[in-house]
């Protein structure tokens, strides 16, 4: 498996049949000028979603307008996405599992919320933000956590579905810091590979991975920090 780190939350995933972007906020980051953007989604088969905040759903409608992708998310965030012209979607909901032809997403709990603010300052609530596991056949699994801070059920998530591959956000103010982070990581999971994430794309969060690295201590090797754009072969 091919996996991409976009910036910010957004992952891609590259497998047997599957093109597979989570969060995909591709042109609101900083680093990216727009000149790769038709070949980041060039393919693109599915779309997951973790959560309805702008800097997760980012460039969903666009992409999938472009693409054909199919939209996986919670109930509300789908319907909402279908009203916008979102063609093909797939909801779920916390706790639920959608099967597609080479992987499996399960939904989990989030400490969160989930809403989009429209042109007229309106909050629109679209559900509840979620964790989503993702188990590929054939490939590691991996559990892609959103945005959320560290909570006890953690350890049922470990329990159930023995991820591989852990993507954390780090960034403090609006979900973990990197201590309580490596908390998470070092208490509830066994994870081979850990991707920080959710950091240095705005200024009012961490902008780099120091802290997390330096309280993972001597699990620090399982972490690997990448920059935006780059590519690792699980």
């Amino acid at each position: 498996m091919h996996l991409t780190w976009y910036g910010h939350s957004a992952f891609g995933l590259e497998f047997g049949n599957s093109k597979v972007l989570i969060d995909p906020m591709i042109r609101d980051t900083s680093w990216f000028d727009g000149s790769r953007y038709d070949d980041v989604i060039e393919g693109t088969t599915h779309i997951v979603l973790t959560h309805g905040h702008g800097d997760h759903v980012g460039d969903s409608v666009d992409i999938a307008e472009k693409t054909g992708a199919t939209v996986i998310g919670n109930f509300d965030l789908c319907m909402w996405l279908a009203n916008k012209g979102v063609k093909n979607v797939d909801p779920g909901n916390t706790g639920g599992t959608l099967f597609h032809e080479d992987f499996s997403v399960t939904f989990v709990q989030a400490h969160h919320s989930s809403a989009h603010i429209d042109e007229n300052g309106i909050s629109h609530h679209l559900g509840h933000p979620n964790g989503v596991v993702m188990h590929i056949k054939g490939e590691k699994t991996l559990y892609h956590m959103g945005d959320t801070d560290i909570f006890g059920d953690m350890a049922l998530v470990q329990e159930l579905h023995q991820p591989d591959i852990g993507i954390v956000p780090i960034g403090d103010r609006f979900t973990m810091g990197g201590a309580v982070a490596a908390l998470a990581c070092r208490r509830y999971f066994k994870f081979e590979t850990i991707l920080p994430s959710h950091f240095g794309s705005f200024p009012i969060i961490d902008q780099t991975a120091d802290k997390f690295l330096a309280a993972m201590e001597e699990d620090a090797n399982r972490v690997k920090v990448l920059s935006p754009g780059d590519t690792l072969v699980v």
